[in-house]
C-alpha cells in the first residue's frame, strides 16, 4: 500500500520532534544519572538531604510545563516556546560545567534547567498531538514511539556521562569528571537545536495560533524576564526543604483546583473526558512514587548494595559505574516500546485494543513485580551484603514495562480526552501532577536513607529490602484501585466517545 502525503508529512513532523526530544533528554538523564551522586560524594549531602533536594527538583521540573504550556498555547506559540526552551536547558547544563563545589550555584544552574524543561516538555508533547489529532490508534502508537525518543537519549547519556565522570576524574582528579559529564549534557542539547533547524521545515505548518502570527519581542521580553526571577524563585525553593514541601503541596491543590474548575466549567460533551482525564492523572500520581526510586533509593542501593561485575556464563566481561544501573530502565524501554507500539496499532485495527484505564492497573502488578525483584535482593546477596548486577537486569526491566503502560500513556491520555482547545495547558496539568508524586517519591525515599557511620553492605542491605518489599505492596493496592475504577472508566470512555461522534 503506498504512503499518502498526509501519512507522509506526519511522519517528517513526527520526527523532527523526536530527535529533538531525544537530544534534549539526553541532556536531562546524563545529569539525572548523577546528580544524587554528585550531592552525596562530591557535595557530601546526607543521603536524606541529597534524595529530597532531587525530589524537589524533579517536582519543579514538572510543575513548570504548566506554565510553559499556557505560554506556548496563549504566548508565543507551541512551536517558538519549546525552541526557547531547549535554548534555556542548554544554558543550565553549560553551568553545571563550571568547576567548584558552591551548594547555591548548583541550585541556581537547576532553576535555569527547571524554567527551560517548562518551556520545552508540554509544548513538545503538545506539538506531537497536533499531528496526529483525531486518530485515537496513531495518537497511541505515536507517544509510544515519542517514548521510545526519550528513552532512547536516556540510554545513550546514561551509559556515557557516569563512564565519562569516572575516567575523568581517575586520570584527571580534583572532581574534573563530574563537570566534562555534565558538559556532554550541554552538546547534547546543542546538537538537538542543530538538529531542529535542518529539518525546520517539516514544522511550519504544525503550532498553535500565536505561531501563525510574526514573533511579539516584548512579549518575548515578558518571558524571559519572568524566567529570570524564576530561576532565583527555584534556587530558594531547593535550599529550603520547608519552602519547598509547602510549595509541592499546595502545587497539588491547584491541580485539583484546575480539573475541577475546567470539569464545572466545560461543555456537557467535554466532562466525560476531563473526569476520565481526572482519574488517570491521580493513577499516574501514584506511579511516580515508584518512579522516582529510579535516581534516589535504587541508585544508592547500586553504590553500596550491587556487585558492578557484570558476568555472563561465568565469563567476567566488565564492571559497571553505579550511575549507569540507571541506563537499564531506557534500554529495556527502547527494546519493548516498538513491541508496544506495534501491539497497539494491531489490536486498534481488530477492535480489541485493552482500554488506558485496563493499561495502567497492568501497570502497576508488573511495578509491584519489579520491587519485590529487589526486595528479595536479602535472600540473594552474597556473603558481603553485595548482589548481583543481573538483579538490576530483571528489576528495571519489570518497572520498565509498568512504566510504559502508566507514564508512556500518560500523554496520550490527556491527549485523547482532553479538548483541543485546552489541550497544553493539560499536559501542563498533568505534569504538575508528575511533579508534586516526585517530590513524595523523594520523601519515601528519605526511609531507606543510610547514616554515615553505615559504610558495611550487610548493615545497608535490610534498610534497603526494606523499603522495597513495602513498595511492592503498595503498588499491588494500586492495582486494587485500579481496578475497581475499571467500570467507572468504561462509562465515561463510552461517553466521551458518543459525545465526539
Amino acid at each position: 500500500m503506498e504512503t499518502t502525503p498526509t501519512t507522509q508529512s506526519q511522519t517528517r513532523s513526527f520526527t523532527t520532534i523526536f530527535l529533538i526530544e531525544m537530544w534534549e533528554r539526553f541532556g536531562f538523564y546524563g545529569m539525572q544519572a548523577l546528580i544524587v551522586y554528585y550531592m552525596v560524594q562530591r557535595l557530601e549531602f546526607p543521603d536524606s538531604r541529597a534524595t529530597l533536594v532531587w525530589g524537589a527538583a524533579a517536582a519543579l521540573i514538572y510543575v513548570a510545563p504548566a506554565i510553559g504550556g499556557w505560554i506556548g498555547d496563549k504566548i508565543l506559540g507551541t512551536r517558538r516556546t519549546m525552541l526557547l526552551g531547549a535554548v534555556v536547558l542548554t544554558v543550565g547544563y553549560t553551568l553545571m560545567v563550571v568547576p567548584g563545589q558552591s551548594v547555591w550555584f548548583m541550585f541556581c544552574a537547576l532553576g535555569v534547567i527547571v524554567v527551560g524543561n517548562g518551556l520545552f516538555k508540554a509544548n513538545a508533547g503538545n506539538l506531537v498531538r497536533m499531528i496526529y489529532e483525531g486518530d485515537d490508534s496513531k495518537i497511541d502508537s505515536a507517544f509510544t514511539i515519542y517514548y521510545m525518543a526519550v528513552n532512547l537519549g536516556a540510554m545513550i547519556s546514561q551509559l556515557l556521562t557516569p563512564w565519562l565522570k569516572d575516567y575523568v576524574n581517575e586520570h584527571y582528579g580534583n572532581g574534573l569528571g563530574w563537570h566534562v559529564a555534565f558538559a556532554v549534557c550541554a552538546i547534547g542539547l546543542l546538537l538537538g537545536l542543530i538538529n531542529y533547524w535542518l529539518m525546520r521545515r517539516y514544522m511550519d505548518h504544525i503550532g498553535s495560533e500565536p505561531d501563525e502570527q510574526p514573533l511579539n519581542w516584548g512579549k518575548l521580553g515578558a518571558v524571559l524576564a519572568g524566567s529570570v526571577v524564576a530561576v532565583f524563585a527555584s534556587a530558594y525553593i531547593l535550599d529550603n526543604q520547608g519552602v519547598a514541601r509547602a510549595f509541592v503541596y499546595l502545587a497539588g491543590v491547584v491541580v485539583i483546583g484546575i480539573f475541577a474548575y475546567l470539569i464545572n466549567t466545560s461543555q456537557r460533551n467535554e466532562r466525560a473526558g476531563l473526569i476520565a482525564a481526572l482519574v488517570l492523572t491521580v493513577q499516574t500520581v501514584f506511579y511516580f512514587i515508584f518512579y522516582q526510586q529510579m535516581s534516589t533509593s535504587l541508585a544508592l542501593f547500586a553504590l553500596r548494595n550491587v556487585d558492578p561485575a557484570f558476568v555472563v556464563f561465568g565469563t567476567h566481561l566488565w564492571d559497571w559505574s553505579p550511575a549507569q544501573f540507571q541506563a537499564f530502565n531506557p534500554i529495556w524501554i527502547f527494546v519493548l516500546s516498538p513491541i508496544l507500539a506495534w501491539a497497539y496499532t494491531h489490536a486498534g485495527k481488530a477492535e480489541k485494543d485493552l482500554s488506558i484505564a485496563s493499561k495502567f492497573a497492568l501497570g502497576f502488578v508488573i511495578v509491584a513485580a519489579g520491587f519485590f525483584i529487589y526486595g528479595a535482593s536479602g535472600h540473594m546477596a552474597d556473603a558481603t551484603g553485595k548482589v548481583s548486577s543481573w538483579l538490576m537486569v530483571w528489576g528495571y526491566g519489570a518497572i520498565s514495562l509498568g512504566e510504559l503502560l502508566v507514564s508512556g500513556l500518560g500523554l496520550a491520555m490527556i491527549a485523547r480526552y482532553v479538548p483541543a482547545r485546552m489541550g497544553g495547558f493539560m499536559m501542563g496539568a498533568y505534569f504538575v501532577a508528575s511533579g508534586v508524586s516526585q517530590y513524595l517519591g523523594g520523601l519515601v525515599a528519605t526511609y531507606a536513607s543510610v547514616p554515615r557511620n553505615i559504610t558495611d553492605p550487610l548493615e545497608s542491605l535490610p534498610i534497603y529490602t526494606n523499603l522495597f518489599n513495602k513498595l511492592g505492596i503498595a503498588a499491588l493496592l494500586c492495582t486494587l484501585i485500579a481496578i475497581a475504577v475499571l467500570p467507572l472508566m468504561n462509562r465515561l470512555s463510552k461517553a466521551h466517545n458518543e459525545s465526539e461522534e
